[in-house]
């Protein structure tokens, strides 16, 4: 089985489908133009950083201060919590690692807001929860039914889903 990525994280949080279908080799990002404006964003925000730190190709860290501060840059708050537990799933990863990080940062360079988050014992827990949970669905034989979601509207996947 493949290791789960700070991708599969986000994925689990904003649509179990897309966690499914992205985990079975059916990937529409890259053609999609959210997708491409948002790896422009990350490569032109911040660009004294060292980007995209890949650790044992699973965590892909736009960028890190020190080895103590992960930074995630995203777009808009409009998936917030799944934003943050891709980044406190970094966290987490590097922390089993024996990589002691003082805390995450969410950057929102567009909106010109930054949130700084910490790994609780509580946010561990829900982790591990979480990736049992998303073993299960990528088990699977079949995908999750999809559910409507305003994402959706933006969504790579969007007219696969839907047409």
């Amino acid at each position: 089985m493949r290791a789960i990525t700070g991708g599969d994280i986000n994925y689990y949080f904003v649509c179990q489908r897309k966690l499914w279908l992205s985990t079975h080799q059916v990937r529409f990002e890259a053609e999609n133009e959210r997708v491409q404006l948002g790896s422009v964003l990350d490569q032109e925000s911040y660009q004294r950083e060292h980007h995209q730190r890949m650790i044992d190709g699973v965590v892909a860290i736009d960028f890190i201060q020190n080895w103590k501060i992960v930074h995630e840059v995203k777009q808009s708050r409009a998936i917030e919590k799944a934003s943050e537990f891709q980044l406190k799933y970094y966290m987490y990863y590097l922390k089993k690692k024996g990589i002691a990080i003082d805390q995450g940062v969410l950057d929102y360079p567009k909106l010109k807001e930054r949130i700084e988050l910490q790994l609780t014992p509580e946010d561990e827990l829900e982790i591990d929860q979480v990736l049992h949970a998303i073993k299960t669905i990528i088990n699977q034989d079949e995908m999750p039914p999809r559910t409507k979601k305003n994402i959706c509207r933006s969504c790579a996947y969007q007219e696969f889903c839907f047409s």
